[in-house]
């Protein structure tokens, strides 16, 4: 089998896909597959890996935040052409749709890796939901008739496509992500008078951090001891700061060591993760490997990682995830991270490489009705 990986839009704050995109290639390797990833860059280069080849296809700069997206998709059929793929998995769902009509050509099977809701995504980027939710079912319309199979990560990101996937009979399949179980695991953790909240991930409105940042300070103006301590880095940084103003929220940037981040994280009692919009939440999952429950938007795919034992969840405002944290804080510190670490065990990576490998095969692979 040769499977060609094309993850666009990539850059420097892109931490989930990207880490998604890499763990997903080391497992189809490990298992015999030829791998190739073709990323934007600034230039075109290749590097060869123990996980196969990256190309590098050069690409502007697109927005504020470093990320490239490739526009000549002609330049990726070019690269296409020479590895001769089995199938093609694109993370990309608008520039790079005459890349699957060259597969369809060649017989080659192609997989649309969905990993955001674009309708949502896009209404709370720019406010303007009933417009750009007719835009992108447009644009769904036709994505589904261009790939072979859409893989999701979860129920919420499969009612995206529920309308226009089954009149064009393109499957739509649902496969969890997973968690390096290894690099993220509960170290040592203190008890402390002070209720330590974190919240990882990139710092732009899509995300909500706002709305991490502004749960810490509700629980600040009830006279909660608390201090919540923001991972990442992202275009809306100096906005968050602004809003916490003198509170109890200290900016500690981007950790690019994974082991790291993960001590970090388990040295917290909570874990914020309350973006009402995500689709699945690697951040989630690397919380509660961690040892960390996690409190989350009572919607979303983010929601559906969490259960009843791991963690709690509450409406997208402040006061609502504020109740939600304090009722976690509440159970016995033992039983909480147990219960967040054992969560986190059922989404083991070799499961998702499996269930894909079985996927581009063209094995039977129960759809999502």
């Amino acid at each position: 089998m040769r499977i060609a990986q094309i993850a666009n839009f990539i850059g420097p704050a892109s931490g989930g896909m990207r880490f998604a995109v890499e763990a997903l290639g080391r497992g189809y390797v490990e298992a015999g597959a030829r791998r190739l990833l073709v990323v934007p860059g600034p230039v075109d280069a290749t590097t060869s890996t123990p996980y196969g080849d990256v190309v590098q296809v050069r690409a502007p700069r697109v927005g504020g935040a470093g990320y490239r997206l490739i526009v000549e998709p002609w330049r990726v059929v070019d690269v296409l052409e020479d590895f001769d793929p089995t199938c093609v998995e694109m993370s990309d769902k608008t520039t790079l749709l005459p890349v699957a009509r060259w597969a369809r050509r060649r017989g080659v099977l192609t997989t649309l890796l969905s990993h955001e809701r674009m309708d949502d995504m896009l209404a709370m980027r720019t406010g303007l939901d009933t417009t750009s939710k007719a835009s992108i079912a447009i644009l769904n319309r036709l994505l589904v008739r261009s790939v072979d199979q859409v893989v999701v990560t979860s129920r919420y990101a499969q009612a995206e496509f529920a309308a226009v996937a089954a009149s064009a009979g393109c499957d739509v399949v649902r496969i969890p992500l997973g968690v390096d179980l290894e690099t993220f695991h509960p170290r040592s953790w203190q008890p402390s008078p002070t209720l330590r909240l974190v919240h990882a991930g990139r710092l732009s409105r899509e995300k909500s951090p706002h709305l991490a940042v502004a749960t810490a300070l509700e629980l600040h103006r009830r006279g909660v001891p608390v201090e919540l301590t923001v991972y990442g880095d992202g275009p809306h940084r100096d906005e968050l700061v602004a809003l916490a103003g003198s509170g109890p929220v200290r900016f500690a940037g981007h950790v690019a060591d994974r082991a790291e981040l993960s001590a970090r994280l388990g040295a917290a009692d909570v874990a914020l993760s309350v973006c009402p919009g995500e689709t699945f939440g690697l951040a989630v999952l690397e919380s509660l490997a961690s040892g960390t429950p996690v409190v989350t938007a009572d919607r979303g795919g983010a929601r559906e990682l969490v259960d009843a034992a791991s963690g709690d969840w509450g409406r997208a405002e402040a006061g609502s995830l504020a109740d939600a944290v304090l009722r976690v804080a509440a159970r016995p510190a033992g039983r909480r991270r147990a219960a967040a670490r054992a969560r986190a065990e059922e989404f083991p990576w070799r499961t998702t490489v499996g269930r894909m490998l079985d996927l581009h095969a063209g094995l039977a692979v129960e759809a999502v009705s």
